[in-house]
């Protein structure tokens, strides 16, 4: 089922990541120049939906052991999407109520689904964000951000299937730096990110033209470009890999990592 009538003021004519996501996980939550992206870089990418599929397993995983293993209690997602099944409220909190999430992303449409469907347990506490990844300061000063997050203590950032919508214009590597200099020691980095490691000259080439048409920019990196993004910090057992093979929780037939062209890792801040 997908959506019909936009909200009020918003203009939908215009793609949206977040709400592509959406669109490729199956959700409702999007319209038709969202529509017509997803299908403009499938053209190029075939498998980009199961992609999107294994990155929110990835990322289910990672909430998981962060809480379990790690006893991580603060989460700041960013580029958090659309509410779906398993957000990152619902699986810390599950294990430990007392965890406190703030989500932030930059599409009004987001926002007002977020205000309404992210809600923390009794003990916890979620807040939602409408700010942008490439104004690091904003998100860490915010209200919204300081209320629920205490940053003297270990956060995890969560910067999942985001950094690749970061041409490198937009300074990525500093945008990550600043995020993290901002936080204790004791935080983590979460990234996954979309990688060129599988693909051919030719298809590459293709993949471009195709996220040219989609309207919305998009850049693919290597396992040596993925890596900068954790200098300084200390990568988590298994290191950098496919999201596919970054603590399977069992075993079950999957495509085979170059099929999925997604890199996960996580890191300590030492």
């Amino acid at each position: 089922m997908e959506s019909e009538q936009p909200p009020p003021g918003i203009d939908v004519s215009v793609p949206h990541s977040a709400r592509r996501y959406d669109y490729w996980l199956g959700g409702k939550d999007n319209f038709e120049a969202d529509r017509e992206s997803a299908r403009a870089v499938a053209e190029g990418y075939p498998p980009v939906q199961c992609a999107a599929v294994a990155n929110r397993a990835f990322l289910r995983r990672v909430v998981a052991y962060l809480a379990r293993d790690v006893g991580v209690r603060q989460y700041l997602d960013i580029g958090a999407g659309l509410p779906t099944v398993g957000n990152v409220h619902e699986i810390a909190q599950a294990i430990a109520p007392e965890s406190r999430v703030v989500y932030v992303d930059n599409d009004p449409i987001v926002a007002i689904h977020a205000k309404t469907l992210l809600r923390g347990g009794s003990h916890g506490r979620t807040a939602y964000l409408e700010a942008d990844l490439r104004d690091p300061a904003a998100i860490l000063t915010d209200p919204e951000t300081t209320s629920v997050l205490d940053l003297s203590r270990p956060v995890a950032l969560m910067l999942v299937a985001v950094l690749h919508f970061i041409t490198d214009d937009q300074r990525p590597y500093e945008l990550v730096r600043q995020l993290c200099d901002a936080l204790a020691p004791g935080s983590y980095l979460v990234v996954s990110h979309a990688t060129n490691d599988h693909l051919s000259v030719e298809d590459l080439a293709e993949s471009d033209a195709a996220n040219q048409r989609s309207g919305i920019p998009f850049r693919l990196r290597s396992t040596a470009e993925f890596a900068r993004f954790f200098e300084g910090l200390e990568l988590q057992p298994p290191g950098i890999g496919s999201i596919l093979s970054w603590r399977p929780e069992t075993w079950s037939a999957h495509p085979r990592p170059e099929a999925v062209s997604m890199l996960g890792a996580v890191a300590r801040k030492p």
